[in-house]
């Protein structure tokens, strides 16, 4: 989660999550890659969706598992009575926010995700841990799969490839790191080879450079 004060911006990019952002009385505009913006209340963005934003208030950016959700086609504009609900159910929008309240909130508008392959878990649980030393043979070998099916099965269930599922994680924990030192300990932390590959990453997934992200709260 995010949460930042005033209005904001970030260029185009996509992410292997589903993201909600909410503002805090104002607007959302998206701008799809290769498409028209629009401006709603709020936004639901599916994973893997080509886009840029901006909110012209303060406002709240949820960050989703993809297979938390359902898939579906397309943002899902989010009207003003709803966004003020998910702000109900966040609550405290610093520490302290109720995620889960929100998740179930969001599962009653747009329904759950499927329960995934329990080989599937394993091999997303196993393979996000920020370790350089796992690698997906080992984890295929520990669910009795090849790393060629295993890559699919992961595909097939979920929808994302499971190395940018591995590059999201990374990048999570090294902006989970940006509060306690500076942005290049975040990357060697998080298993990036330097800041700059972290700066590339941030923009990718995020559209954002990784130290504007030290002052937004997560």
């Amino acid at each position: 989660m995010f949460a930042e004060s005033g209005a904001s911006g970030v260029t185009a990019h996509r992410h292997p999550a589903w993201k909600v952002v909410l503002p805090l009385g104002g607007r959302v505009e998206v701008r799809p890659d290769g498409g028209r913006a629009f401006a709603a209340a709020g936004v639901v963005v599916p994973p893997e969706f080509a886009h840029a934003c901006a909110a012209s208030s303060a406002y709240v950016a949820l960050f989703i598992d993809p297979w938390d959700l359902p898939p579906g086609p397309g943002c899902r504009r989010l009207d003003a009575s709803v966004v003020r609900r998910l702000h109900a159910a966040l609550g405290d929008t610093g520490t302290g926010a109720d995620l889960g309240a929100a998740r179930a909130e969001l599962a009653a508008l747009v329904g759950g995700g499927r329960p995934l392959d329990p080989r599937v878990v394993h091999a997303i649980r196993e393979s996000t841990r920020v370790d350089p030393r796992d690698r997906i043979q080992d984890i295929a070998a520990d669910v009795g799969l090849s790393p060629p099916r295993l890559r699919a099965l992961v595909r097939e269930s979920v929808g994302i490839p499971l190395v940018r599922l591995r590059r999201w994680a990374r990048l999570r924990a090294a902006v989970a790191g940006l509060s306690a030192g500076s942005v290049a300990a975040a990357a060697a932390t998080a298993g990036f080879a330097d800041q700059a590959h972290l700066a590339r990453t941030a923009r990718g997934l995020l559209g954002r450079p990784p130290g504007s992200i030290a002052g937004a709260s997560t």
